[in-house]
């Protein structure tokens, strides 16, 4: 489970398609605790840490990981399966482009976002932004199928980022961003067009399963 609290901006190294999917490197600044088999959210989306390491490509083992357990990761990989590549827009990104990295949230630690899954639900768009005096005001589209998983004050995720809906209408809703968020995010990088990883509130979902599908 993630907190939707990015904690770094990290950069695509490397991007190698394969048969069955997509793999890609990521360079991260000094992430203390990866290991291979541990869920990471990139841009909002649940991957696995297979590698790890510092440097270009010195200091692996052949378990994945890195010769000296004490030093700081500056890179994993994951692996995209077919699926993954097809339903989000991460099998477009190139080396250089930003992604939002979050590590799961540890059972002793703190709650800052909200329940975020990782499951991505769908790809909105940027349709607008503009300054507000120190703030952002993003507007994104509302994809079909999922307007009624928005509501106003209620809590989204874009691209892994824990979002509060400022308000929402017919076809798209905005989020306020504060300067820290637009800063230490993706989100700065952001243009009218670009895509987004949208993952409605899980509690949403439970609610239309328990009243029979009628929200």
């Amino acid at each position: 489970m993630f907190t939707g609290i990015v904690e770094d901006t990290g950069t695509v190294r490397e991007r190698t398609e394969t048969e069955d999917g997509l793999r890609l490197r990521i360079a991260v600044d000094g992430f203390d605790d990866l290991h291979h088999g541990q869920s990471i959210s990139v841009s909002g989306v649940c991957l696995t840490v297979e590698e790890y390491g510092s440097g270009a490509d010195a200091g692996e083992s052949d378990d994945g990981g890195t010769d000296d357990g004490d030093a700081d990761a500056d890179w994993f990989e994951v692996f995209l399966a077919s699926e993954t590549v097809a339903k989000t827009y991460l099998g477009e990104v190139a080396a250089g482009d930003a992604v939002n990295v979050e590590r799961a949230m540890p059972a002793d630690g703190r709650f800052d976002g909200h329940v975020v899954q990782g499951h991505v639900d769908t790809v909105a768009e940027v349709t607008a932004s503009e300054r507000v005096g120190e703030d952002w005001r993003f507007t994104f589209s509302i994809p079909e199928g999922h307007d009624d998983y928005l509501v106003d004050k209620g809590s989204v995720t874009l691209d892994g980022i824990s979002l509060t809906v400022a308000e929402k209408r017919a076809e798209e809703f905005d989020v306020a961003i504060i300067p820290t968020t637009y800063e230490l995010t993706t989100l700065s990088a952001k243009s009218v067009g670009d895509p987004v990883h949208l993952e409605v509130d899980v509690i949403a979902k439970y609610v239309e399963n328990m009243i029979g599908g009628d929200v």
